[in-house]
């Protein structure tokens, strides 16, 4: 009997310590199209190199200093700026949800169409959204309106 009552109470410590899944792992699973899933699998790794140390993994920003990524109302009113903000940077002062930010954002000119089309497919699939695929053409053809 003490046996089993230590075994049920190491079980649930061991599940009570389990770590909750991010905010951008609950993401990627709920992606069920396998497409969009490849691309923001690859997306997930370019945001992390490129774009987290200042707008974090959990896409949240730095308080007053780097906007929001995450339920940024600024970010899902339009892909094709924030294409071409994530090649061409930006400077000056913006709003995002209410808050103005005024920290230039440097331009990443390095990066491929494809590479820029899978950040964007993981950024407007997870936290909430559902864009599906953002291709390397509609990246192309972004980036020539911008």
């Amino acid at each position: 009997m003490k046996k089993t009552v230590l075994c049920l109470l190491s079980l649930g410590l061991i599940l009570a310590c389990k770590p909750e899944k991010s905010d951008d792992e609950k993401g990627l699973s709920d992606i069920k199209d396998a497409k969009v899933l490849q691309y923001a699998i690859e997306g997930k790794v370019l945001f992390e190199n490129h774009c987290a140390n200042c707008h974090q993994t959990d896409g949240k920003g730095l308080g007053k200093l780097i906007p929001p990524l995450n339920g940024a109302d600024y970010m899902l009113e339009d892909i094709g700026r924030t294409v071409g903000i994530i090649k061409n940077g930006l400077k000056g002062e913006i709003y995002v949800n209410g808050q103005k930010y005024n920290q230039p954002m440097p331009a990443n000119p390095m990066l491929t169409n494809m590479e820029i089309a899978q950040i964007t497919t993981y950024i407007y699939n997870i936290w909430g959204s559902n864009e599906g695929i953002i291709s390397s053409q509609s990246v192309a053809d972004y980036l020539k309106e911008n």
